[in-house]
């Protein structure tokens, strides 16, 4: 930019601001004071890579005699995380809905959006805990904790995928008399239909990998057989159930990707 004086001033590419200096400042000193209060020291570390170089190498090699076992467990995690993903994609459509602000009263998305945010306060392995405290040991409570994941998911980005959608089709849909029900079948869900079904395979996904943890906490599926064996120290047990969870989280990621690009 010219001055009046026909000088070129030149401005600096990043300006100093001293109040975000401040706060970089602050961060850090925050991070070496918690630090210090959690006992996070290098001699830990450097211990701990002492530890861990044992522990792998106890895992090497990989045994996978007990197949059987191996293979009861990621049945059950799969069955655990098509159900849930299925009850929570049923779910989702209906309480999604109710949470768009475009498409009901105040009152009836402020309680939608409620519930939601209710479902996503907490991780999977906590709900896991109640509803293993509810219903005692097994698949049910691993089912009901990832349902409960997956509408807290769902149901928020479909919500948020209607509220983005164009207003004249609905209003077109309306004029011809159409029932309200008609409305959302051919006004609002042809708009939306593809970003649901892509939710809905990620979170299937995102199910096939929390079914393996909510497991350690009793909720049924192969969590459960990989904790058992860290108890007794199989470890070469355990390399063997870890890498068929990998692999079967890799079929997973693959399928669902390849369902997500087919839907599009």
């Amino acid at each position: 930019m010219s001055s009046g004086n026909g000088q070129q001033q030149l401005r600096k590419p990043f300006p100093v601001n001293w109040l975000l200096r401040l706060g970089w400042i602050a961060v850090l000193a925050y991070i070496v004071y918690a630090s210090s209060r959690l006992n996070v020291s290098w001699d830990r570390l450097v211990a701990g890579l002492g530890y861990g170089g044992d522990f792998l190498s106890r895992m090497v090699p990989p045994n996978f005699s007990r197949w059987k076992l191996l293979l009861e467990g990621l049945i059950e995690s799969l069955e655990i995380a098509v159900i849930a993903s299925t009850l929570g994609i049923l779910l989702s459509l209906p309480i999604g809905f109710l949470a768009a602000r475009n498409m009901m009263p105040g009152w009836v998305s402020w309680s939608a959006r409620a519930l939601i945010a209710i479902c996503r306060s907490f991780h999977p392995v906590i709900v896991a805990i109640l509803f293993v405290k509810a219903v005692g040991f097994g698949a049910l409570a691993g089912i009901m904790a990832l349902v409960v994941a997956s509408v807290g998911f769902i149901a928020k980005l479909f919500a948020e995928a209607v509220e983005e959608i164009s207003l004249k089709q609905v209003e077109a849909v309306r004029a011809t008399g159409a029932s309200f029900a008609n409305v959302i079948i051919y006004g609002v869900l042809p708009q939306v239909l593809s970003r649901f079904i892509g939710f809905s395979t990620y979170q299937l996904d995102s199910n096939l990998r929390n079914s393996t943890m909510v497991g350690i906490v009793g909720a049924g599926g192969i969590g459960g057989t990989l904790f058992a064996a860290f108890q007794r120290f199989d470890y070469d047990f355990v390399a063997a159930i870890l890498l068929s969870i990998i692999a079967v989280i890799m079929l997973g990621e693959y399928v669902s990707g390849h369902a997500r690009r087919v839907f599009e």
